[in-house]
């Protein structure tokens, strides 16, 4: 009986060519998982290739630190009919979000910064940052749209507070969220070629917020995630692509996720397609992407694969340790995914509460997801998607490269992994 469940394994694995040594794989009924349930992960990428939404995916899930289901399905490049494959690569957007919110942390841990901090600390240029609103029409005028091109007409008033890096961490910032008023005076300081993020930041510091710190749950894409990457900069004397290698990547044995990738990495990268009445339309990223040679983007600039990135995640559901090496210790882990900002204020979903860089589920009935009560993580804008379930052991992958991506995706894949439990967690152990 030890024996064929020894074979079985070693079959599996085999299955699951190239996963990190760190990683282990096993037979999904040995980790509570059911085979044949686990089987409706494809066909719901399935339905979604159908429905042309994605022409493909990676999927990736592991329980109690091993895999028990790493697919690839559909097409990485449709007019070549070149296969999705394990080793494709993924412009992982908003994905690298919760590594930038790591390094803080890390730093964190070191006594070289407080969330508390303020960011001019830092960054001096974020001192006495001003507030924009917009201006009511006069009393009597008719009311009518602005002229287009016309620019928002608005005042600025002081901010209440200083910024503070827990702001930065938690979108509840309003540096660059989407305002008109910021958008109009951001793009003034547009970032020029060559420019780094020690010339472009103190200049972004300049730009009014758009609204007052702490009273809104808003998402800033970029501008505040750039901004933190800049202050690990600032306290460690390094580029904030060196500081994740030599602290992050290399000791997860992330040898895949970078800001620049390389040419062989660039030709096993998937198409990007977006999809509209039936037909697939090619979106090239390969040679434009959001990184400049000079300028790194904290909000959306790695790339990585589902092997990877599993590592990332699977240091996190580990309390931040993976294969011997720690990262952060348990106690942060944990703090990095509480309930900072509650669904309550102004802009959050229900049930969905948002730690330090990472969604927090805080009720699942709520939030219409089977993923239990404190699962983290987060998404991408071509799609990507990860969670992390501390009760079930779970960490999930979705990798899809997707224009405009269906968000219907994320809660069907999360749907297609939980129904395929038949154990708990700790049922083997």
């Amino acid at each position: 009986m030890r024996r064929s469940a020894f074979v079985l394994s070693l079959i599996f694995a085999a299955a699951l060519p190239g996963l990190a040594a760190s990683i282990q794989t096993a037979k999904p009924e040995q980790t509570g998982f059911s085979s044949e349930r686990l089987g409706r992960i494809h066909e719901m990428v399935q339905l979604h290739t159908d429905a042309h939404d994605i022409s493909g995916a990676v999927t990736l899930v592991a329980r109690n630190g091993k895999v028990a289901h790493f697919e690839a399905h559909g097409l990485a490049d449709i007019e070549a009919r070149k296969p999705m494959s394990k080793d494709s690569l993924f412009w992982i957007m908003s994905m690298t979000k919760p590594v930038v919110g790591t390094s803080v942390l890390m730093l964190m841990e070191e006594g070289k910064l407080r969330l508390t901090d303020p960011v001019s600390k830092f960054i001096p240029e974020f001192k006495n940052m001003k507030v924009a609103v917009l201006q009511d029409p006069p009393a009597g005028a008719p009311a009518r749209a602005p002229a287009a091109g016309t620019p928002p007409q608005f005042y600025t008033v002081p901010a209440a507070r200083e910024l503070t890096i827990k702001d930065l961490l938690t979108h509840v910032n309003g540096l660059n969220t989407g305002g008109p008023a910021s958008n109009a005076e951001v793009a003034k300081i547009a970032l020029k070629a060559g420019e780094s993020l020690a010339d472009y930041i103190p200049r972004l510091a300049t730009t009014p917020l758009d609204f007052q710190p702490g009273t809104r749950w808003q998402y800033s894409a970029t501008a505040a995630w750039d901004t933190l990457e800049r202050v690990v900069e600032v306290i460690t004397g390094e580029t904030f692509d060196r500081f994740a290698r030599e602290r992050i990547f290399d000791p997860l044995g992330m040898k895949d996720t970078t800001f620049r990738p390389s040419p062989e990495q660039l030709s096993r990268i998937a198409t990007q397609y977006r999809g509209a009445n039936g037909t697939f339309t090619r979106v090239d990223t390969k040679a434009v992407w959001l990184n400049s040679p000079t300028y790194l983007s904290g909000g959306g600039g790695l790339m990585s694969s589902a092997e990877d990135y599993l590592q990332f995640g699977q240091m996190l559901a580990n309390k931040g340790e993976l294969n011997g090496k720690r990262l952060l210790g348990p106690k942060t882990v944990e703090l990095m995914s509480s309930v900072f900002v509650p669904d309550t204020l102004p802009g959050r979903a229900k049930g969905r509460g948002f730690g330090l860089s990472v969604q927090v589920i805080s009720d699942h009935v709520a939030a219409d997801t089977p993923i239990s009560n404190g699962s983290f993580g987060w998404d991408g804008a071509f799609g990507t998607h990860f969670w992390v379930d501390p009760k079930e052991k779970i960490v999930g992958l979705f990798m899809v490269q997707a224009a405009g991506p269906n968000r219907s995706m994320n809660p069907d894949f999360e749907n297609a992994v939980m129904q395929a439990l038949i154990e708990p967690a700790d049922a083997r152990n």
